[in-house]
């Protein structure tokens, strides 16, 4: 494997092991950090979190060209490193400890862009603390499983609850593909890189009074694989099937579909359609 970048030479000198239980894969390709701050479209006027800064690979581009950096980092035993490299800038500053600990306000309180090379495993996780978030990015960039790169920029009929769940707070975008001899150790699967340009709440194409009732029935919609949405959402929701029927028709949505294949602006009929019916039963 060519590691054009020392990342096994450095992690050597630092008597650290890539450790499984973390799911860490450190970068040994030159030509990967660069295209990441491509995709980041990165000014010198910009505050950036990193999420998994390892060896700093990536680090160095990113703390050298940003207004205000943060780097979030789990690894214990990659913090005196880190500190050493931060330290030159004045801007810079290491946050120990996992990122889903920390809210986004916390982390940076001004507007920032979202960069990281993370887990696959805590892919979802992430998206939703940063996307959930009162203090959402800018922009997200992140390295993730090629596959899961791929259901998240998906249309209909292909979509997933990850996808519309991504989609309601951004426009995703492949930016590029990374193959696994990119990283040592090499993971199993290919990766890509994952650009997400988030919208700003006045420009979101589906805007909902309640996100939560929202997704709670793009869940129940997907909540039963390859069912009918009538099925689907009766079961989830826990209504009756005419009611639903009668509410599917209300969002000009046939009874028949099926939840891939709906569109965010679908949903956001359903939604509404959902919440006429309970006004109306409210008001009877």
């Amino acid at each position: 494997m060519n590691d054009s970048i020392g990342t096994r030479v450095l992690l050597r000198q630092l008597e650290i092991k890539p450790s499984k239980g973390l799911g860490q894969n450190f970068l040994v390709d030159a030509s990967v950090p660069a295209k990441i701050l491509a995709a980041a479209e990165l000014k010198s006027e910009d505050a950036v979190i990193e999420i998994g800064p390892g060896v700093g690979v990536l680090t160095r581009l990113l703390v050298q060209t940003a207004a205000k950096f943060t780097a979030v980092e789990l690894d214990q035993r990659l913090y005196p490193f880190l500190r050493e490299m931060l330290s030159p800038y004045l801007g810079a500053k290491l946050v120990e400890g996992d990122v889903l600990d920390f809210q986004p306000k916390e982390l940076e309180p001004s507007a920032y862009k979202l960069i990281a090379n993370i887990p696959y495993y805590i892919t979802s996780a992430i998206l939703r603390h940063f996307l959930e978030s009162s203090h959402r990015p800018q922009q997200i960039v992140l390295m993730v499983q090629k596959e899961v790169a791929q259901r998240i920029v998906a249309k209909p009929p292909e979509m997933s609850l990850l996808a519309v769940s991504v989609q309601f707070y951004g426009k995703p975008k492949l930016f590029a593909t990374v193959p696994a001899g990119a990283f040592y150790p090499p993971p199993k699967v290919d990766s890509a890189i994952l650009v997400i340009k988030v919208y700003p709440d006045a420009e979101r194409p589906c805007r909902v009074t309640d996100e939560a009732r929202l997704f709670e029935v793009v869940r129940a919609g997907f909540g039963q694989k390859r069912k009918q949405l009538a099925n689907s959402l009766a079961t989830g929701l826990h209504l009756d099937k005419e009611i639903i029927r009668e509410v599917l028709a209300a969002g000009h949505i046939a009874a028949e579909r099926r939840a891939e294949t709906l569109s965010l602006e679908e949903w956001e009929q359903l939604y509404n359609a959902l919440e006429g019916l309970a006004i109306s039963t409210k008001a009877g």
